[in-house]
């Protein structure tokens, strides 16, 4: 008789600061659950980094994760005076995650104004305002760079400015748009958006709805439109129903998500990957809210979302569905979730009650 192996998914696990070892174990619970095996190798970043290591972003996290190729992430909080804007934009810029997905989708039992919303936003997560490229205001970089600006355009800018430059490569551009494509195709969606102000970023907004364009035309199968970023916001709280798939540059990207959220219930139930060639990183969207750390109150389901999403990328995809439908039919019961779905505060339960009632459904 031959035994077939159960395959064993390595994952790196950042549980996380604030709330994020809490909305972390909730979903490493209902992964294993699923009967899908994992074999986790746990590390820090963040403010507990910080504290352990002297580093918000130690090499031993960046190892195992270059290791394990796939991390399952809890949010995390930036320590102030460590020399990092943003640790999360570090991790990405240091392993080239430079596909930010994130879906929204209205599940039935959550109370919003529009139903039937499925969108899923692609952001390009390296460059644009967020590359970090700044001149501070007086400072002898800044005078050569707005003497530049003079000499350049003729255009004479204020002595006390303070400048950030927007990048936008042909070569990210490409990657990014490709990826919505390649994304749409693999998930039977139906059109790409590129989102932009090429009306007034001539040259930058430009260059990405040029690049555009130019991927659209190998993708015969998938239909394909542009839309100003400002008339994009009007239609999503008009008519969200007839987006898709929606690609983005950085800083669109990152407003337009919360604005999906929004659409869709809020940040509970908000999941996200950042995803590159090597590494996938998938985690919520919302901070690590540190106010309720310990206190077994928020909602784990943008987490155990984004667990789904893992699950499909690592080819379970049986899993990841039922996964997702467990998840749908707590909402839909309203009986077993927390207070940001729900009228009656007198009724909600805690995180890990919510872990304890999918892994019930799972189960059943």
């Amino acid at each position: 008789m031959t035994v077939t192996a159960i395959m064993e998914h390595k994952v790196t696990f950042i549980p996380g600061d604030g709330i994020g070892p809490e909305v972390a174990e909730a979903t490493r619970r209902v992964l294993e659950a699923t009967g899908v095996r994992f074999q986790w190798d746990t590390v820090v970043i963040g403010s507990r980094a910080q504290e352990k290591f002297g580093t918000p972003l130690p090499d031993q996290a960046l190892q195992s994760l270059k290791k394990y190729k796939v991390a399952l992430k809890g949010p995390v909080t930036t320590p102030i005076g460590t020399g990092f804007r943003s640790v999360n934009v570090a991790l990405r810029q240091t392993l080239d995650l430079y596909a930010c997905l994130r879906p929204y989708k209205v599940y039935p039992g959550i109370r919003v104004p529009f139903k039937g919303v499925d969108i899923v936003v692609v952001r390009e997560n390296t460059e644009d305002l967020y590359a970090g490229i700044e001149f501070a205001r007086g400072d002898s970089g800044t005078k050569k760079l707005l003497d530049l600006v003079r000499d350049a355009v003729g255009k004479e800018l204020k002595k006390d400015s303070a400048v950030s430059l927007k990048v936008i490569s042909q070569t990210a551009s490409r990657r990014i748009v490709r990826f919505a494509f390649e994304y749409a195709r693999q998930n039977s969606r139906r059109k790409v958006i590129a989102v932009h102000k090429a009306n007034i970023l001539k040259f930058s907004d430009g260059l990405f709805l040029d690049t555009a364009r130019e991927v659209a035309r190998e993708y015969n199968d998938i239909e394909f439109g542009d839309m100003l970023v400002d008339a994009t916001c009007m239609e999503l709280v008009r008519k969200p129903q007839m987006f898709d798939v929606l690609v983005l540059p950085n800083l669109y990207g990152d407003i337009i998500s919360d604005l999906c959220a929004g659409l869709v219930g809020g940040m509970g139930i908000a999941p996200g990957a950042n995803i590159g060639d090597e590494v996938a990183i998938f985690e919520p969207t919302h901070g690590s809210a540190p106010k309720y750390a310990g206190q077994n109150k928020v909602n784990p389901m943008a987490m155990m979302l984004s667990g789904v999403m893992m699950l499909r990328y690592l080819g379970e995809k049986d899993s990841a569905g039922r996964l997702e439908s467990a998840i749908s039919e707590i909402i839909a019961e309203g009986k077993n979730v927390t207070y940001d779905l729900k009228l009656d505060p007198a009724t909600v339960v805690g995180t890990s009650q919510v872990a304890d009632a999918v892994i019930a459904r799972l189960k059943h």
